[in-house]
């Protein structure tokens, strides 16, 4: 009856483990990168009795009750929530965010980052650097150099569209282009058929918005197929507006014996010739930072152009298990267990999503139902003991002779 008492006493201690970990899940419910936790249940040592002169232990084993020792965390995907800001990102699939605190490395599924007053990437939670990964290396993400994207001259500019041989001169005006400060200007190009001295050959002349020639003369040539012939597809002239510094701008016209850039078919008296791109750009200021699915970080900026730089690293582990749970939803690495570094959507890491969060795995109706069973549990554990408090109440009342 006294293992009775034991055996009784160890399912409520127990199961109150038990409802220590389901009431951590349900309070967490709402704890971004959150993962539920599962309460292992283990039955103790057993007395056993010989039975017959072949020591066959079958006919009496007697267990000493219950021990809740151990939990395990369950690393399933929690749903993916949209959040609008561009600086929080979620992992679909595998994977850690890796974070770093002076010389401590921690994991963690919760990206709520944002950039701190000297321009690196930290965890909002955890308050700690946001690791990217280089050539191998972790390091700290700072985005201050990218804030200001300098201005760039336009140093090329490809048209598309026909020439026709059939017509005596094409004309493109308001050709935006940038010189090596960011400053906008207007060109006009004027073609002039020269066919009558060189065969399918044009002549080109480049003047600015205020009517300085910047070009005179210059000539293309198409080949009998109206591709572009080698050599003649392409003229260079010097833009050096006043007070600025001089660049190179390349007309491209087409790589030679192609029909992706212009042509020189006889198509009537109308050409279509046309500016398909010119690079250059105006200094722009940073208007939003995001990333892409791979862990790129984007920058776009005021002056319409885009980049990509740092990328965030990704870590994942052999054994999930053995990780050491924090607070603020991190994990650390510990018996010598060393991660897999890698980037999203590579190596079987997870992609990523951007401007959302991955809320907690934890499903309220199996917490409720596995209460429901502990709930069961403890109180037929408390069953127990009262039980076998009235039978030893009972047998001391016959000692008395009750």
């Amino acid at each position: 009856m006294f293992t009775s008492v034991y055996s009784g006493l160890s399912g409520m201690l127990s199961f109150s483990k038990g409802l220590d970990v389901l009431s951590d899940n349900i309070a967490n419910l709402n704890t971004p990168g959150y993962k539920g936790n599962d309460l292992l249940f283990n039955d103790l040592i057993y007395q056993y009795r010989l039975a017959g002169s072949q020591g066959n232990y079958a006919s009496q084993q007697i267990g000493n009750g219950v021990q809740a020792n151990q939990t395990t965390t369950f690393f399933g995907q929690g749903d993916i929530q949209n959040t609008g800001n561009d600086t929080d990102v979620a992992l679909d699939g595998n994977g850690f965010f890796v974070l770093r605190d002076g010389q401590h490395t921690y994991y963690t599924r919760a990206g709520q980052f944002e950039v701190d007053d000297d321009g690196y990437l930290i965890s909002k939670v955890a308050n700690s650097y946001v690791m990217g990964l280089s050539n191998g290396s972790l390091s700290k993400i700072n985005v201050k150099q990218y804030r200001i994207d300098p201005p760039s001259a336009t140093s090329i500019i490809q048209f598309t569209n026909n020439l026709s041989i059939g017509s005596s001169s094409h004309v493109v005006n308001n050709i935006n282009v940038f010189d090596s400060d960011g400053g906008q200007h207007q060109l006009r190009m004027t073609f002039t058929n020269n066919n009558a001295v060189t065969p399918r050959s044009w002549l080109i002349d480049v003047e600015d918005q205020f009517g300085n020639i910047l070009l005179a003369g210059g000539e293309i040539r198409y080949q009998g197929n109206g591709s572009p012939e080698a050599g003649f597809n392409s003229v260079n002239f010097a833009f050096s507006p006043s007070g600025v510094a001089s660049s190179n701008v390349t007309l491209d016209f087409g790589a030679d014996g192609t029909f992706v850039g212009s042509t020189g078919f006889i198509e009537g008296t109308v050409s279509t010739l046309s500016v398909d791109s010119a690079d250059g750009h105006q200094l722009g200021s940073q208007t939003t930072l995001t990333f892409d699915e791979d862990g790129n970080i984007s920058v776009n900026y005021s002056n319409g152009q885009s980049r990509q730089f740092d990328r965030l690293a990704i870590a994942n582990f052999d054994s999930l298990q053995s990780l050491k749970r924090l607070s603020n939803s991190r994990f650390e690495a510990v018996n010598g267990q060393s991660p897999t570094l890698g980037y999203a959507n590579l190596q079987g890491m997870g992609k990523l999503v951007a401007g959302g969060i991955e809320s907690s795995n934890v499903e309220l109706t199996q917490q409720f139902t596995d209460m429901i069973i502990i709930q069961r549990g403890y109180q037929a554990s408390s069953q127990i003991l009262t039980t076998a408090n009235e039978m030893i109440q009972q047998l001391l009342d016959m000692a008395k002779g009750r």
